[in-house]
């Protein structure tokens, strides 16, 4: 007598698909966190998503020289303007500063220098208390994300946001409008927009590990290599970042590089050892390799273009005191810069402490 089979509900379906479901998610992530402990690459790129990445872009927190667009505008209304906000931001300058912006001339030998003073001293208004007063700014044409952020409790970066927000929309025709955020996806790649300085980051942090990534700089004005930082700062909440993370910053492919770390802020000394020095086109395809151990300090480059050929090693960098838990940095070093990053892995704990590109 064969053995009949009820037909299953439509909920007993559901319930079992879900368990499903949940096991082979349950299964892939073992799989991955497997892979990742036994030495073999996770990609840190799905090439459609920026998931897993964080962004910062400095000009969207702070005040840069050139997004004074009109000085002597912005310096007249901040020396003779009546408006709340002007009146307010007088009052948070140094007095040496009001007094030569009074007499502002982009022909007087010291403008350059009082401007840069003068973003300096905006930057501390930006960085600190919320400036928003619902009379002062009474006057003030509000944008949309204006207004969503000052609907919020905004703290540390967020709140830096909304004061330049502010400062932007109080000065229309003097500050330029800055963008929150400088890398999107396209065409399968994690590509930098040029909207200014600023960094991308892993949200999670790493100690000993193999980064491998493809990449090219496209362009530039004013140029700069494409950089990848390591030994980065993870910025806590309610805190502002640091430059560039505080990370060690290998440019790729040619191999520059700036130490900055608090304090040091400088190209290197010691502790960068250039290897080679390849005559390689920074606009074609490279392949680049990172052998990186914050125990020890210590991190490798090794360059291969095209990718698939034999790299060469070409940077190593080395100081105890600068090994740092941290996450893993792309670098837009300034405005107008476009570069792009694909095949993006990481492997976790590598068991060949060798650059294995080179072979």
């Amino acid at each position: 007598m064969k053995n009949e089979m009820k037909p299953l509900s439509r909920r007993t379906f559901v319930q079992l698909a879900g368990l499903t479901a949940a096991a082979c998610s349950l299964m892939s992530s073992d799989d991955t966190r497997a892979e990742a402990e036994s030495g073999m690459a996770v990609p840190l790129f799905d090439g459609k998503t920026l998931d897993g990445w964080i962004q910062i872009e400095n000009e969207a927190i702070s005040l840069p020289v050139d997004g004074i667009t009109d000085p002597s505008a912005f310096a007249g209304k901040l020396a003779n303007g009546t408006d709340a906000v002007s009146v307010f931001l007088r009052g948070k300058l140094e007095p040496l500063v009001k007094a030569d912006l009074a007499s502002y001339s982009p022909s007087n030998v010291n403008a350059k220098a009082l401007i840069s003073t003068l973003a300096k001293d905006i930057n501390q208004v930006i960085s600190g208390p919320s400036i928003y007063d619902i009379e002062r700014f009474s006057q003030v044409v509000l944008r949309p994300e204006t207004e969503q952020l000052l609907q919020q409790n905004v703290y540390g970066q967020q709140l830096a946001r909304l004061n330049k927000l502010l400062l932007e929309d109080a000065y229309p025709a003097e500050l330029a409008k800055s963008a929150a955020t400088g890398w999107v996806v396209k065409d399968g790649v994690m590509a930098s927009t040029g909207a200014g300085r600023g960094v991308m980051y892993t949200a999670k942090d790493y100690k000993r590990y193999r980064l491998r990534l493809t990449m090219r700089h496209v362009s530039g004005k004013p140029d700069h290599p494409a950089c990848v930082l390591v030994f980065c700062t993870r910025p806590q909440p309610g805190e502002m970042p640091l430059d560039a993370l505080g990370g060690i910053q290998f440019d790729v492919p040619g191999g520059g590089h700036w130490d900055y770390r608090p304090g040091w802020n400088k190209d290197g000394g010691a502790e960068y050892t250039t290897l080679a020095k390849p005559p390689f086109n920074v606009h074609e395809w490279s392949r680049i390799e990172l052998l990186v151990d914050a125990t020890t300090g210590t991190a490798r480059m090794a360059v291969a273009q095209p990718p698939g050929s034999k790299a060469v090693e070409v940077l190593d960098f080395k100081d105890a005191t600068a090994g740092r838990i941290g996450p893993i940095a792309l670098q837009m070093h300034n405005a107008g810069l476009f570069d792009e990053y694909k095949d993006v892995s990481i492997e976790l704990d590598p068991k060949e402490d060798t650059l294995i590109t080179t072979a």
